[in-house]
């Protein structure tokens, strides 16, 4: 049995200024998702699908997708309005994607194995991949789901504020989700929620997190569509910028008692560009592991 690598690539990038999944930050141009890939596929990963935005493909091939193709299986879904039920009106002033629950949905006809979910903007490390590969050869085809969690002082910027996924954990799995929208990093080393305002609630800083690094059967599609028709059925008409997130949506599947989700550790550190400011810092990060042989001196070959 083989599995597939799921990168979301269709996310606008406003907070970054710019189309960050193909911005080059490797010593050669390399983009972050091309490091995704090479650690997927020396874990033995042997298909991966992009998930995009429509005009993209161009662009996606020729940076990185028609040489992975030399490797693995390649394919590409898009992530547009034209894949949303048809019951729901989307607003005129609705600009913004659904979210992680559809980027993951539009790939459904491509994915007919266990897969991998990551984002395209984010380093996850080369044992996250060895770690979640395996399990996948063995994860259940239904009622069972994977997490790679990170710990959260790993995973903030120093140049605003995140969304994280905040984790429980009770004999090794996955027992709650807690998304929390606005996670600053402060001066004095303190890690704080301030989406109530200041001071803020204050965070464990080694409270594991989820970073979109999800391991799914085929199966979890069926519940993926059902939550996201119940969230467009709830959003309210000038809800124009809610999304649908996969943490929220594996929560509730765990709460209703259908999904078990073990907790997988990894040693990797996280890091990636959510504002243009962390873009040095993750440049001189992946000139060291490139110097340290971690990868090759380059990954364009």
């Amino acid at each position: 049995m083989g599995a597939t690598l799921l990168i979301m690539a269709a996310g606008m990038g406003s907070r970054y200024g710019g189309n960050k999944q193909v911005d080059g930050l490797g010593p050669n141009g390399e983009i972050l998702m091309e490091y995704s890939i090479y650690d997927a596929i020396r874990a033995g990963f042997d298909q991966v699908v992009f998930v995009i935005k429509p005009g993209m493909q161009e662009q996606v091939a020729a940076i990185c997708g028609d040489r992975v193709a030399k490797k693995v299986k390649v394919d590409y879904a898009f992530q547009d309005f034209s894949s949303v039920p048809s019951f729901y009106h989307i607003p005129e002033e609705r600009v913004k994607p659904f979210g992680t629950v559809h980027a993951v949905l539009v790939a459904k006809d491509k994915i007919h194995q266990p897969f991998a979910v990551i984002n395209a903007d984010d380093y996850y490390g080369v044992s996250a991949f060895s770690t979640i590969y395996p399990k996948l050869q063995t994860i259940k085809p239904e009622g069972e789901a994977l997490i790679v969690g990170y710990e959260l002082r790993n995973t903030v910027s120093k140049n605003g504020t995140v969304t994280r996924g905040i984790c429980q954990e009770v004999d090794g799995h996955l027992s709650e989700v807690i998304e929390t929208f606005k996670i600053a990093a402060l001066p004095n080393g303190e890690i704080r929620d301030l989406d109530a305002g200041e001071p803020g609630t204050l965070l464990d800083p080694v409270a594991p997190v989820s970073m979109n690094f999800w391991g799914f059967t085929p199966w979890m599609f069926t519940k993926l569509e059902e939550y996201f028709e119940n969230f467009l059925r709830s959003l309210a008409p000038d809800a124009i910028k809610a999304e649908c997130l996969l943490p929220s949506a594996v929560d509730s599947l765990m709460r209703s008692g259908e999904l078990r989700v073990p907790m997988l550790k990894t040693d990797s550190v996280w890091f990636g560009v959510t504002y243009k400011e962390d873009k040095p810092m993750v440049q001189e990060d992946l000139r060291r592991l490139h110097a340290s042989g971690v990868y090759p001196a380059t990954l364009h070959e």
